[in-house]
Order: structure tokens, then C-alpha cells, then sequence
């Protein structure tokens, strides 16, 4: 049995860009769990319309 372990997800929301307005998007996070337990999230990215992988830090979230 591992106690640290390394899982990925994704799920849909709502983004918003200053280009494109409100944008719904499916966003992966990479997170580390300790005994199946999230307490750090290493990394969020998104992809985009036309298939590009873009960070998550280049877009507001909607509010």
C-alpha cells in the first residue's frame, strides 16, 4: 500500500477569458494524496478550443 500517490481528474467549469467571455471548459488537476487524502494540487491545466493545453493561472475564474 502506497502512502503517497499521485492522482489526476477532470471536471467541467466555468472560466472566463477577456477574449472570449465566459467559457466552459474541461479543467485536469494533478493532485498528491496522502492515505487517498488531496492535500496538495501540483498542477491545473486546461484544454482549449483548437486542442491546445494551456495553464489555468491565464484565466479569471467566473464569479
Amino acid at each position: 500500500m502506497k502512502l503517497i500517490s499521485i492522482k489526476r481528474q477532470t471536471k467541467p467549469e466555468a472560466r472566463f477569458t477577456p477574449k472570449m467571455g465566459l467559457l466552459q471548459t474541461n479543467v485536469t488537476y494533478i493532485k498528491k494524496q496522502f492515505l487517498s487524502i488531496p492535500f496538495k494540487t501540483l498542477h491545473k491545466y486546461r484544454e482549449t478550443y483548437y486542442g491546445e493545453v494551456k495553464d489555468c493561472e491565464d484565466c479569471i475564474l467566473a464569479k
